[in-house]
């Protein structure tokens, strides 16, 4: 427990277990075997924390030609009943092309995705499972987006397509407190900024993470912006939803195949579930 109260303890080698088994699945590509056996896996194992799992299917085309596939997000609630709620999410497909890698010539290879995607994942599978064993004073949704990292780089609305089918699809039954979205998490050398998205329409949100960072001895958690992404949170912003983004966008293996889980650590995925956990159960 926490010197802030009856705080679970979030278990970072075994949300780094969760990453490393995200990965085992290879690239989670809409589409393909690999990314239906990981939407599995995360079904399974929501469904044995949480009160109720919703599979959200929606048809994407992403891609030159573009191909049309199904892609799914899941959504897993936590204390449905309560109405004083927190939403927490993180995509989980991966790039279909590492056209960020230093070498031309893996441009078109798909992308692992240790700490882009899996990352904010597995803090968020640790968390679920605390949710189950330890029922906070607040409810909890969890959303996992789908088809976030297929977007062109000149086309903004390509980007975080399973944000926006959610949040256009169960607008009218989400009122949260606040959102945080986890993405890049992991990194090994973890050091998060302020988005500006967040801190422009969400400020107080913002203020009040960075604060409960500080007095938990974060020092990772700089309390200044740095970078705006176009990231899922950018949805619930647009829909009046106060969502931030919890980023370290300073991660040289963005979008390479050198995106593996050497790159990130069990600490870092630690801090993230540390602040979580801290932020929902100080909740009354």
């Amino acid at each position: 427990m926490s010197v802030f109260g009856q705080v679970p303890y979030f278990d970072k080698d075994r949300s780094f277990e969760m990453l490393v088994k995200q990965c085992d699945f290879g690239p989670r590509v809409p589409g393909t075997p690999e990314h239906k056996q990981c939407l599995d896996f995360l079904k399974t194992t929501m469904e044995q924390y949480a009160d109720q799992v919703i599979t959200q299917p929606f048809m994407f085309s992403f891609g030159v030609p573009a191909k049309t596939v199904t892609a799914f997000n899941v959504y897993a609630k936590f204390q449905p009943q309560k109405t004083n709620r927190i939403l927490l999410c993180a995509h989980w497909d991966t790039r279909p092309w590492a056209d960020q890698d230093p070498d031309k010539k893996n441009h078109k290879k798909p992308v692992i995705g240790a700490n882009d995607g899996a990352s904010g994942v597995a803090v968020l599978l640790e968390i679920a499972r605390l949710l189950h064993e330890h029922p906070p004073a607040v409810g909890v949704d969890i959303v996992f987006f789908d088809a976030e990292d297929a977007g062109q780089y000149n086309d903004e609305s390509s980007w975080a397509v399973g944000s926006q089918k959610f949040v256009e699809e169960f607008r009218n039954e989400l009122y949260p407190r606040y959102g945080i979205l986890l993405d890049l998490v992991g990194d090994a050398d973890l050091q998060v900024y302020q988005e500006a998205y967040s801190a422009q329409v969400a400020g107080p949100i913002v203020n009040h993470v960075w604060k409960m960072a500080s007095e938990l001895g974060l020092s990772n958690f700089i309390p200044s912006v740095k970078f705006s992404v176009n990231d899922d949170h950018i949805a619930f912003l647009r829909a009046g939803i106060p969502c931030i983004d919890i980023i370290d966008f300073d991660y040289p293996y963005w979008h390479t195949i050198s995106d593996t889980p050497d790159k990130c650590s069990p600490e870092s995925l630690g801090s993230m579930g540390l602040l979580l956990t801290h932020l929902i159960y100080s909740e009354k």
